[in-house]
């Protein structure tokens, strides 16, 4: 599978921390020789603490083998885009490179998984029928405002060791897009009732790299992304959309090629708008 040229990932400063070494388009790629290549190594203090979520660094601890491309105990280090190459005993980012070396934010050297919930339902005009443009019905999906950095996203999050994509899913959107865990006991069971219901079938509509700010050239950031579509509005509709722990607001967003959303989820919408054949 080809991964499209990152740009994100090479965004001058990281996470208003530290700045990358620049990287031009054309020296992107790992193939393109670049003798005078000189990547900021960066990797978070709070990575290094060592939290249950990250791996040791295994440049300075060398008593401790990972195992890449392979699943690793319950830490899958797996890429969805294939074999990702080792060098000098650390993986090397397959989208080229980022400008910096470490693991920056992320836990995990290598592919940092993810799972991303879309959930759609069709605009209506106030007569309750579906709003149009184009000639084509208008899409919703629920939005998170990321608290890290402000911008609009897709209620996803981190596939924990262990853990499985479709239950990753159904928890991280109860978390961050309804924060059913401060409901009542009996909202909180009517909640999850209806996710259950809701999240029963998806569409996959991605599985692979994602051009992600946090990206360094040894950890990356990937996903698997589903659509969950409420056809008549009506499952939705009954659902209260409260932020979670991790997003600063929510709402029902309008699908449009004006939309700048975090990472790559821009792509990921347009994913669904085309599955549904909805405006654009």
């Amino acid at each position: 599978m080809a991964i499209p040229l990152h740009v994100k990932a090479r965004q001058a400063e990281y996470q208003g921390k530290v700045k990358r070494f620049p990287v031009p388009d054309e020296k992107v790629p790992w193939s393109v020789a670049w003798a005078e290549y000189s990547p900021v190594d960066y990797t978070a203090e709070v990575v290094l603490k060592g939290p249950v979520w990250a791996d040791p660094d295994i440049r300075v601890v060398k008593d401790r083998t990972l195992h890449f491309n392979a699943l690793d105990g319950k830490v899958d280090r797996r890429s969805h885009n294939g074999e990702y190459a080792v060098v000098g005993g650390v993986p090397r980012n397959p989208a080229g490179r980022t400008g910096m070396s470490g693991r920056g934010l992320l836990g995990r050297w290598g592919p940092n998984h993810a799972a991303d919930p879309i959930a759609t339902r069709w605009m209506r005009t106030a007569d309750g029928k579906i709003a149009t443009r184009e000639g084509k019905g208008v899409l919703e999906f629920v939005a998170i405002k990321r608290k890290d950095t402000g911008t609009w996203a897709i209620p996803g999050g981190m596939v924990e060791a262990g853990d499985t994509v479709s239950a990753t899913l159904k928890k991280e959107f109860g978390e961050e897009a309804m924060n059913s865990i401060e409901a009542s006991e009996e909202e909180k069971k009517h909640t999850e009732e209806l996710i259950a219901e809701l999240f029963h079938s998806g569409t996959q509509v991605y599985a692979g790299y994602v051009d992600d700010p946090r990206n360094t050239d040894n950890a990356w950031m990937e996903t698997v992304a589903f659509n969950f579509h409420d056809e008549t509005g009506e499952a939705f509709s009954r659902i209260k959309l409260q932020a979670g722990d991790d997003a600063g607001a929510v709402k029902w967003t309008e699908l449009s090629k004006s939309l700048d959303l975090y990472a790559s989820h821009t792509q990921l919408v347009q994913e669904v708008v085309k599955l549904r054949n909805a405006a654009w």
